[in-house]
């Protein structure tokens, strides 16, 4: 009875958890199902509301408007572009750094870690950033603005350096009796047993420079302008988004179904990224914390 009974609770336990995960499920996925559908239903007929579950009246003219739009065919690329390199880029430097700091004879290594971790909690703030970026670098209205100030993340590093000191120290031991340098090890040998962390961190980046927006608005120009920028522009200018509707002969295409249009086209790309990287994601993230 005893034994019945436990089995009775343990059932009831998991119908209730899996309710309530449903409900979280159903409360987080709806609101963006809700724009997705509002953005491929006909602008006027969407300002009407009600639309819950599937389109009314179906129609792409948001979208036609925003793919005839140069400005944001320019911006989709400059934003891929900026996240395939940003976040080589990022990775690799990152990795670098802690693969090095991960050394204990590295001459140096508690002053180079600890100039680090400083930064984590002490900012000189968005003047001085800017007048570094701008004046001193010379980077502003440069592509390479969104790269190189985004190279080095403390977070991400410490996650790397983690996981590389769990790696066998005999794999490079036995290299270095081959006759291997420290560059080889780190491209050939140690990089190659790292994907779970390297995914992990390529996974933050990516979504940092996809989503980012505010350097692009500080240090960019016409030509360096992003998906989240123009996001941005179209969500504080109502008036602009309609005359850039009628120049463009979409007269019913209103700044709030543009701005559904905007927000699928921005979001989708990074979305579809993640059940590639998932499995590698989980782990990496988990070997970090246990053994951080």
């Amino acid at each position: 009875m005893v034994a019945n009974s436990k089995s009775w609770s343990g059932r009831s336990f998991d119908i209730l958890n899996v309710l309530l995960l449903v409900t979280l499920c159903v409360m987080t996925l709806y609101p963006f199902y809700n724009i997705v559908i509002t953005s491929f239903n006909d602008p006027t007929d969407a300002a009407r509301g009600g639309i819950t579950f599937w389109p009314r009246e179906f129609s792409v003219e948001n979208y036609k408007m925003v793919f005839k739009d140069d400005n944001m065919i320019r911006a989709f690329i400059v934003t891929i572009a900026r996240t395939l390199v940003g976040t080589a880029a990022a990775v690799l430097f990152t990795g670098a750094f802690a693969y090095g700091v991960a050394k204990n004879e590295l001459i140096g290594r508690k002053f180079f870690l600890m100039l680090a971790i400083v930064t984590m909690y002490f900012s000189g703030g968005i003047i001085p950033y800017y007048l570094v970026v701008a004046k001193y670098l010379h980077m502003k209205g440069h592509f390479l603005v969104y790269i190189v100030p985004n190279l080095f993340n403390v977070f991400n590093a410490i996650l790397m350096l983690t996981f590389f000191k769990g790696l066998p120290k005999e794999i490079e031991e036995s290299a270095k009796i081959d006759g291997a340098n420290d560059l080889r090890i780190f491209f050939q040998l140690v990089l190659p047993v790292s994907k779970p962390v390297l995914a992990t961190i390529a996974l933050y980046n990516a979504v940092s420079h996809w989503n980012a927006w505010y350097d692009a608005m500080l240090f960019g120009n016409e030509k360096l302008v992003t998906l989240q920028q123009i996001l941005m522009q179209i969500i504080s200018s109502n008036s602009n988004v309609s005359l850039l509707a009628n120049n463009l002969g979409f007269g019913t295409v209103t700044a709030a179904s543009l701005k559904l249009a905007t927000m699928v086209i921005t979001t989708l790309p990074i979305v579809f990224t993640y059940p590639f990287v998932q499995k590698y994601f989980v782990q990496g993230v988990m070997i970090g914390s246990v053994k951080g």
